[in-house]
């Protein structure tokens, strides 16, 4: 066993760290946790990579069929995920239309994720519905352009309300609140990202549609008790759903139209505070496979330049975490190359050279493990010349539940 007295007079990349990685599957993962969590989340340092999907892929399947869990949660529109688990359940739908309309950012057309949906909906075909699988984008409705309007969520809620509780408890009418919405296009303009005078965040109308949807909310939860009986607990998770994305909805178009300096730090507050909102509820339906970038799953303080200027934010796996404690897990993956976007071998003295070093193409790396073998010889940071790919920072190390390591990233095949 390499000791603390050792490492101080070798170099990083001679101490030995084989014993610290197995072969990739649930179960090498499951090996490093105290139990079962509720919520696993797995992490991916760049988005658009199927490879890095494929992976999430094999590992959800062991994660079914060795340890009981039925649900994956994606970094994808909450609401449009709505319509993927429609498909996966009952079928409703084409694969095609499901793939369009059903997840967001443009990940619907990844065949890792068609592949995915595919799967899910040949596993559910004829299990009882205790059984089956379930799908959900966790992230709101946004986009790096801007946010949707806040009309979905609102008046679906709105409606479930309105077919179940006595008019006089709601506080407006179906007509009031269309025109208060009023068009989509002012809601979703992309202008405003950047320029806050062009969003109607802080109108009236939207400043009305705050206390509206907080009353809709608060309605909601006082009539459980009949809610529940008088349609079913998967009707009032779903309005629940709504109620959570209106009010968020809501707050980051306020944010959107603020001009002080805290902007853009409560905007991505915002986004990470409706990720976790939308993931405790997927909590406490039963144990869920997360997939995300590591920025919005890990536990510490995330981070980034926008505009010149630094962020920070708690991440929506800091939130849940806070509040699940073990019942959450953190797994980060990290890459060695990703050579079509010009991310070549990394340093032998940075973590990512480490495990790059090592014979397995792709592993399960115990992170606790490691950075006890590292000790005192803590590796340098890695620095991406591409800014889509983030680094891990290794000061985190001791922290994190597992890492998986992928060496080696190919170029994705043009789709035909």
């Amino acid at each position: 066993m390499v000791t603390d007295s050792d490492i101080k007079d070798t170099d990083i990349q001679d101490i030995d760290i084989k014993d610290t990685a197995r072969a990739v599957g649930a179960a090498a993962v499951m090996r490093l946790l105290q139990g079962r969590p509720r919520l696993l989340a797995l992490g991916e340092p760049t988005h658009g990579e199927d490879a890095l999907l494929d992976l999430r892929n094999e590992i959800f399947r062991q994660l079914v069929e060795e340890e009981g869990y039925r649900t994956i949660a994606i970094e994808s529109d909450c609401l449009m995920g709505l319509v993927v688990d429609e498909y996966v359940t009952s079928g409703t739908g084409s694969l095609d239309e499901v793939m369009e309309r059903g997840i967001s950012h443009g990940w619907g057309a990844s065949a890792a994720n068609r592949e995915l949906v595919r799967w899910m909906r040949d596993y559910n075909d004829g299990r009882p519905a205790t059984d089956r699988l379930r799908f959900a984008g966790f992230d709101g409705p946004l986009e790096i352009t801007g946010a949707a309007s806040p009309r979905q969520a609102l008046t679906a809620l709105h409606g479930y309300l309105s077919a179940e509780v006595d008019a006089d408890l709601l506080p407006c009418t179906a007509h009031t609140l269309d025109g208060l919405l009023g068009p989509d296009a002012p809601w979703s303009e992309p202008a405003a990202m950047r320029d806050p005078s062009r969003s109607v965040g802080q109108s009236p109308e939207a400043g009305r549609l705050r206390l509206i949807g907080d009353d809709l909310v608060a309605l909601l939860e006082e009539q459980a008790p009949h809610l529940i009986a008088a349609t079913s607990r998967e009707d009032w998770d779903r309005a629940r759903l709504y109620g959570r994305t209106a009010t968020g909805l809501l707050r980051y178009h306020h944010w959107m139209a603020d001009t002080s300096a805290a902007r853009m730090t409560r905007l991505v507050g915002v986004r990470d505070q409706m990720m976790a909102d939308n993931l405790l509820a997927l909590a406490a339906r039963g144990p869920a496979l997360v997939h995300a970038h590591n920025g919005h799953l890990q536990r510490e303080k995330s981070s980034m330049r926008m505009g010149g200027k630094p962020l920070e934010w708690w991440s929506a796996g800091a939130l849940v975490s806070t509040r699940l404690g073990e019942e959450y897990a953190f797994v980060s993956t990290l890459l060695g190359t990703i050579r079509h976007r010009a991310v070549d071998a990394p340093p032998p003295d940075t973590l990512e050279g480490l495990l790059y070093a090592l014979p397995q193409d792709r592993c399960v790396v115990d992170a606790r493990q490691l950075a006890a073998a590292l000790g005192d010889t803590p590796p340098a940071p890695q620095v991406s010349p591409w800014f889509g790919y983030a680094p891990f920072d290794p000061a985190h190390l001791a922290d994190s539940d597992g890492i998986v390591f992928v060496k080696d990233v190919p170029r994705q095949p043009s789709p035909q």
